[in-house]
């Protein structure tokens, strides 16, 4: 008995949902009007990119971190090359110390600014890092790299000081032996 009455309230409750439907959409206005209406009320001013490119080179870098430097990170920061170093492509990445904090650097890349620490290394590659924007600064002897960790990729690839450069010469005139000749050994055989 209790299935039948719900059934039978179910049978009423549909069509008069149904008519109630039909009323409300009878009181909206036409399908044109309310497009237009839609149009006004999600219409966003589009900002210029040369605004957005003021606004950015205006706001100045963040150099407060929380990164204490050892002893043996400051001696690292003390063999960073800085400058202005040209990449492939066309590119360039600008490195200077920080006037605020020792042992800090702000490394630009197009209009993308970064606050770096150096981070000891075993290999002794330099290594600068920005933990806040996921990026990293590799300087080598014979090139550098700006890698994004957070994406995977690097942003700018074999940048090279004057320093570098000649030592890239220098590694093609006298190419570095290869570890899979081995040992030099004191006998001859």
């Amino acid at each position: 008995m209790k299935k039948f009455a719900i059934a039978i309230a179910l049978g009423l409750a549909l069509p008069l949902s149904a008519f109630a439907q039909g009323a409300a959409d009878a009181a909206k206005p036409p399908l044109k009007d309310r497009a237009k209406d839609a149009a006004k009320k999600t219409t966003q001013k589009v900002v210029p990119k040369r605004v957005i490119k003021k606004i950015e080179e205006a706001k100045p870098i963040s150099e407060e971190s929380d990164v204490v430097l050892t002893p043996e990170d400051l001696a690292v920061s003390k063999r960073v090359l800085t400058g202005t170093v040209k990449c492939e492509l066309g590119a360039s990445v600008a490195i200077e110390a920080s006037q605020k904090k020792e042992g800090f650097f702000i490394l630009t890349h197009g209009s993308t600014k970064y606050f770096m620490h150096p981070v000891n290394s075993r290999t002794g590659a330099i290594r600068l890092e920005d933990p806040k924007a996921e990026a990293m600064w590799l300087q080598l002897g014979n090139k550098s790299m700006l890698m994004s960790q957070k994406q995977g990729l690097r942003l700018a690839d074999e940048c090279q000081a004057t320093e570098q450069a000649m030592m890239a010469e220098d590694m093609k005139k006298n190419p570095p032996k290869s570890l899979f000749d081995g040992a030099d050994s004191d006998t001859k055989k």
